[in-house]
């Protein structure tokens, strides 16, 4: 049965950018009376403002027909700032239509009851997505018993998202874009994984769980001991775990959820641990004391992609965790350093960051700069504690860079530390791991925060005469994109990665490039090699990265993640001889045997104590490709789909993931983890943040599939792991920061004020596939959403009339067997062919807006707009003819398999609504029928009948322009079509009715070259050679019409002048001006030409009311 209620009050249309598919109309196209459905349950009769009366609708409808014509003589340059009338699409609530026929989950949907009479995605998503699970379709096994079984694989991995959470509209674009490769992968035959997956995110989830500890216990992570705290952790993954599967479900990816695999599941981390003592025993793993990225927040060394490197113009107050007052930041300090043994000669250095001055070693300048020549070798006194400092001299010092004199902290910065080792300076460490001043700075600094520090230094600089200054300088500040503080460098024994190495190898993997063309399908060696990049210009990175990597530290400071397999020899450590003794075992077995042959000890008297530390969640994900496989065990998978076929994912994780995946993939299996790189851009929130559940700016997907109101989402965002000063700061800022930018948008401006409305998921996945994701950052807007939420009506609509058409009894003709009948059904199949080809090649290259469009145009403008209008009078004789209905199966079947990778639960709804073709082993579901291929449609092609029906489209935009510019609403006139060229008529001659049916007009005949035409008919140009005449005798009321025209006239004449007189300030103004002047004068020499034909009329006849 169904249900259907009325919507919630209505939307506002958000004024965005508008994609090719918003000029959808608002009112889609819909079947008349004699072809209407009858409805199996009544409608809400529910009272709404909206639409309470008939009146309401007729003044609305009214409205909008006026809009339009407005729109029609005044669309061209509007004035700045304001978006054209009409640019937005106002959505009107949506009768919600419910699936309520008992249906166990993995059975099938009852597809033997009517159609609904309007699209409802709540009805067309419902059970389908169980049933395609229990069925097997997604599983590789499955595929090989299909007809169309090509014999060869195709494998991917889904880029394991974090499991703190949920997806967000980055991840949703990740997966339409998967998911159609995947499934046309699939219908075309091969045998196809898809590896479903999560990721353990060691930082994100520990610090989302120590939030809600805190949160609703009051405490901290160190209250519990780490087996108690790792228990919570897990408890909370299997309460919030699920999550991402319901995601992923609704939004129907195909994935084979039978491998799907966790990070730190059992086997996964058998392939973890071995992969370090692999790496350990080729010599790329070593343990060391570096300088790391730090968090003092979170007491852990953090990786390169959670630095946020945040650039100031110059001074800016920072509020910071754990500081009671904003902290400065842009200030460029100078300090005053005395130069030993000379009382009145100093060197000025400038810093941004005082509080390191304890740390400082030495002074450094360039040899050659002649400021500093006479000091070479000569030594200063520290500013805080007298202390003689070397004047070193170094090439790398920048001498036009300030005073062109630089402190040396090689503790606490990375430049200084690479400085400080050629000239073999010892570190001094004076900031500790939570941010706090060491005993080294003394009794007066130790303890102390380093911000606060910060300002104890200056004041004592000034005490003692050394300050020279304080000014604005820009600067680039390292903040932790997980705690918001400012990273620290700071000296720490961990375990690093060799990158070198496998760094040359993955760089010189001979990268090929696909680089597009044109129709999307060349490919160019840039070198001839195994690894493809799409799109070509991340070469340049990738080969940039790799130059100039370093070694990779893989140690964490926490509890939850992979603890790392070594241990440290405690007897070696007591030694004290400054030298740590560490092994590295698969378990503390091997460990143990492994330390008793190194240090000649029994294993017996040995002592190990393991490292406290976990591995970097960036390892365990650099090893997903094949340890989701079953890696290191030779199993089957790892045999059958590694290498992967294809890695789909974001560009900014292209060093960071997939460059690592190559180096350890390489090293581990000798072999590239898969051959192929897609590469799309980012969907960014309003201020160009990625989206990040830590930002708090993540908006759920389900939210646009399903709707939701605007007070939900505020209430998501109260429930979130946000602390108390996060949510502050989100609600000072109306949430604005925090969301993306159609969201934000909404909120200032009040366009959505109930909300988010519903949009369904191939809605959503057609307007994301329809985004050219692979060059600049994804900015969607609902309006977009919206937009292919009407074409799912209106594919919903065609096929409703297709299906009527059909009636009961229809047998389809097999495809190679269906022979058009007419030039129009001809036109139609050629069209469906062309379409299908079009999508091949566009599957091949990977393009999917190229496929959106195709589709789009063939649905809306071929299929919808021409033939279902043509075929209308012929589907009203009675009997039916037999070809048009077996043209409109084939269309139905071909159009929704073409479409099925892109709107699968639309595709699966309606396609299962058809009548089998008789003796064919027909699929059980669409997602398993055979893909459209050129190859199989070829006999329907017919470019040459392509390209004479697009003269007769032109004629059919030619007689409607006439008939609005004579307002010839109701009537059906005449038509005849004259050329000066022999034999060039001909071409019209099979579509004269189709012609007369599209043009809304009567009769069309073939007026002979050099015969005169009726007198007071209206002509126009259809080209240079023809000439269309149509009937106005009888017709039009020439006198009152003529008023019109005159009316008009004066009205874009005015236009006109206002232009001439305007100065445009720039040249894409002056542009804009010239297009719409040209625009104004065809207009005014239409309405000078159809006056003349009225004034023939006037002198030819009465007026209809002196008759």
């Amino acid at each position: 049965m169904l249900r259907v209620w009325s919507a919630s009050p209505p939307l506002q249309t958000l004024l965005m950018p508008r994609s090719p598919l918003a000029s959808l109309p608002s009112r889609c196209w819909g079947l008349g009376p004699s072809q209407a459905l009858r409805r199996s349950h009544p409608l809400s009769t529910q009272s709404e403002p909206c639409r309470s009366s008939l009146s309401r609708r007729n003044h609305e409808a009214k409205q909008k027909r006026q809009r339009e014509k407005q729109m029609a003589l005044e669309a061209g340059i509007t004035p700045k700032g304001k978006a054209p009338a009409g640019s937005s699409k106002a959505w009107t609530p949506k009768e919600v239509v419910l699936y309520e026929v008992p249906t166990e989950p993995g059975e099938k949907k009852d597809v033997y009851r009517l159609l609904p009479p309007a699209y409802s995605p709540r009805y067309v998503e419902a059970a389908w997505y169980s049933w395609w699970v229990r069925e097997g379709f997604f599983k590789p096994e499955y595929q090989t018993r299909l007809p169309q079984a090509t014999g060869e694989t195709f494998s991917m991995c889904i880029p394991p998202p974090n499991v703190t959470g949920s997806l967000h509209i980055g991840h949703a674009l990740t997966v339409a874009i998967q998911d159609a490769l995947v499934r046309w992968h699939r219908m075309r035959g091969d045998q196809v994984l898809w590896i479903p997956g999560s990721d353990h995110a060691g930082i994100a989830t520990q610090a989302v769980v120590e939030k809600q500890l805190w949160k609703e216990r009051g405490m901290r992570r160190h209250e519990l001991s780490r087996e108690k705290f790792l228990r919570e952790v897990w408890k909370w993954k299997d309460e919030k775990g699920g999550e991402i599967s319901e995601q992923l479900q609704a939004l129907g990816a195909s994935l084979d959820w039978d491998r799907e695999c966790f990070t730190m599941d059992a086997g996964f981390s058998v392939a973890v641990t071995e992969a370090f003592v692999r790496l350990y025993e080729a010599g790329l793993l070593y343990r060391s004391q570096q300088l790391v990225n730090w968090s003092c927040t979170l007491r852990s060394a953090i990786s390169d992609i959670e630095v946020e490197s945040r650039p100031l113009p110059g001074h800016t107050e920072l509020q910071l965790p754990g500081c009671p007052t904003p902290v400065s930041f842009g200030l460029l300090v100078s300090v005053a350093f005395p130069v030993d043994g000379e009382p009145d000669a100093e060197v000025v250095v400038g810093t941004t960051r005082p509080e390191t001055l304890p740390g400082d070693v030495a002074v450094a300048v360039h040899p050659d700069d002649s400021r500093y020549t006479h000091l070479h070798g000569r030594q200063l006194r520290h500013p805080l504690t007298g202390q003689l400092l070397p004047l070193i001299t170094d090439s790398t010092v920048q001498p036009h860079v300030g005073t062109g004199a630089v402190k040396v902290t090689p503790a606490h910065s990375p430049a200084d530390a690479e400085l400080g080792a050629r000239h073999g300076l010892s570190p001094l460490s004076v900031i500790a791991e939570d941010g706090t001043m060491t005993s080294l700075c003394g009794d007066w600094l130790q303890g102390l925060h380093r911000f606060v520090a910060r300002e104890k230094i200056i004041s004592a600089l000034r005490e003692r005469g050394l300050f020279r200054g304080l000014q604005n300088h820009p600067m680039v500040l390292p903040i932790c994109s997980r705690s918001g503080d400012v990273i620290e460098y700071l000296l720490k024994s961990q375990w690093f990665v060799r990158c070198r190495e496998m760094g040359d190898r993955a760089a010189q993997m001979q990268v090929r490039c696909r680089k597009g063309s044109s129709n999307g399908l060349s490919v160019q060696a840039v070198e001839s090699g195994a690894l493809e990049l799409s799109p070509s210009f991340h070469q340049k990175n990738w080969q940039h990265w790799f130059s100039h990597i370093g070694d990779w530290c893989v140690s964490r400071q926490l509890w939850w993640g992979h603890r790392i397999p070594a241990y440290l020899v405690v007897e070696e450590h007591m030694k004290g001889d400054g030298e740590d003794c560490w092994v590295v075992g698969r378990t503390e077995t091997e460990a143990r045997k492994i330390a008793a042959e190194l240090t000649g000890r029994s294993e017996a008297e040995l002592t190990l104590q393991r490292d406290p530390d976990v591995l970097d969640t960036w390892f365990s994900s650099a090893l997903f490709p094949f340890a989701a496989l079953g890696w290191p065990q030779e199993t089957p998978d790892l045999a059958r789909f590694y290498p992967l076929s294809l890695l789909e994912t974001g560009s900014d994780l292209l060093l960071f993931w997939v460059g690592r995946m190559v180096m350890l993939g390489t090293q581990l299996t000798g072999q590239l983890p898969f051959t192929k790189v897609l590469l799309h851009s980012m969907v960014r929130d309003g201020q160009g943040r990625k989206m990040s559940k830590s930002l708090g700016n993540v908006l759920d997907p389900r939210d646009i599939i399903s709707g939701v109101e605007l007070q939900v989402l505020q209430e998501k965002l109260k429930d979130g792991n946000l602390d108390s000063t996060e949510l502050a700061i989100a609600a000072a800022a109306q949430l604005c920061r925090h969301l993306p930018p159609f969201l934000s948008l909404w909120l200032q401006r009040k366009d959505f004020p109930h909300g988010i409305p519903e949009c369904g998921t191939d809605a959503l996945r057609f307007a994301l596939c329809s985004h050219r994701a692979l060059g600049g950052d994804v900015h969607l807007s609902v309006s977009e959403v919206l937009s292919s939420r009407h074409f799912c009506n209106k594919i919903w609509n065609a096929l409703r009339f297709i299906l009527n058409a059909l009636g009961e009894g229809f047998v389809p003709q097999p495809a190679e067997e269906l022979s058009p009948s007419s030039p129009t059904d001809a036109w139609i199949l050629s069209r469906l062919a062309h379409t299908a080809q079009e999508c091949e090649r566009a599957f091949l290259a990977r393009e999917l807006p190229l496929i959106t469009h195709a589709l789009h145009h063939f649905w809306l403008h071929s299929l919808c707009d021409v033939y279902l209008e043509a075929v209308k009078p012929v589907l009203s004789h009675s009997p039916h003819p037999q070809g048009p209905p077996q043209v409109l199966f084939s269309c139905a079947d071909v159009g929704l398999r073409l479409l099925a990778p892109l709107m699968p639960f639309l595709a699966e709804e309606l396609w299962q609504r058809l009548p089998p073709r008789p003796g064919s082993n027909s699929a059980p579901s669409i997602s398993v029928a055979p893909y459209p291929t050129t190859h199989s449609l070829e006999h329907w092609r017919q470019p040459a009948l392509e390209q004479h029906f697009s003269q007769v489209q032109e004629a059919v935009q030619v007689l409607r322009a006439l008939r609005a510019t004579y307002q010839l609403t109701k009537a059906r006139p005449r038509v005849l079509l004259q050329s000066s060229e022999p034999g060039e008529l001909s071409l019209f001659k099979p579509f004269l009715e189709p012609l007369a049916t599209l043009g809304h007009c009567g009769a069309v005949g073939l007026l002979p070259p050099g015969v005169a035409a009726p007198s007071g008919w209206a002509q126009a140009p259809l080209s240079d050679t023809i000439q269309v005449y149509m009937e106005l005798q009888g017709l039009v009321d020439p006198q009152a019409h003529l008023a019109l025209l005159a009316a008009r006239r004066r009205k874009l004449q005015k236009q006109l002048d206002g232009l001439m007189a305007w100065t445009p300030s720039g040249g894409e103004e002056e542009t804009k001006r010239q297009q719409r002047l040209s625009s104004l004068q065809l207009e005014l020499s239409k309405l000078d030409k159809a006056a003349s034909h009225l004034r023939q009329l006037t002198d030819a006849c009465p007026s209809p009311k002196e008759l």
